[in-house]
């Protein structure tokens, strides 16, 4: 049984296409991270005032990093079967995600990496067949 997946990706999901036999599933895994506020600007202060607000903002880093790694974690539990992935996607998170694959071992898996728009599921699962290697 080979299995082909391709995925769509951003900080908020994944839309996973899986086609094995002949079938086509589609899964959806949605991340639950609001979207990561970054400050410009020196936010090192010298007052305990000033100290609480690089602190707070630590923390929301530390809050969106780990949620972040659970959403990585859920998407490549879908696809640690796959022959070959395909991501595709229109930000930073497919970066990250094929980081995250190689460091689980399963680079040699990846066919494509390729910046797209929001897709629909019907347009990732006709890209998704316009990819397979031959």
């Amino acid at each position: 049984m080979k299995t082909e997946i391709g995925l769509w990706i951003d900080h908020r999901e994944a839309i996973i296409v899986i086609l094995a036999d002949g079938e086509e599933e589609v899964k959806h895994v949605i991340s639950n991270i609001g979207k990561h506020i970054r400050y410009s600007g020196s936010s090192h202060s010298k007052t305990p005032e000033g100290l609480k607000e690089v602190t707070s903002e630590d923390a929301r880093d530390r809050k969106f990093g780990n949620a972040l790694n659970k959403f990585y974690d859920e998407v490549i539990a879908v696809i640690r079967e796959a022959e070959t992935i395909q991501i595709f996607g229109p930000g930073e998170a497919k970066g990250e995600l094929e980081k995250r694959i190689q460091y689980e071992g399963l680079k040699a898996h990846i066919f494509v990496v390729e910046t797209t728009d929001k897709m629909t599921d019907r347009q990732i699962a006709v890209k998704v067949r316009g990819h397979l290697p031959l």
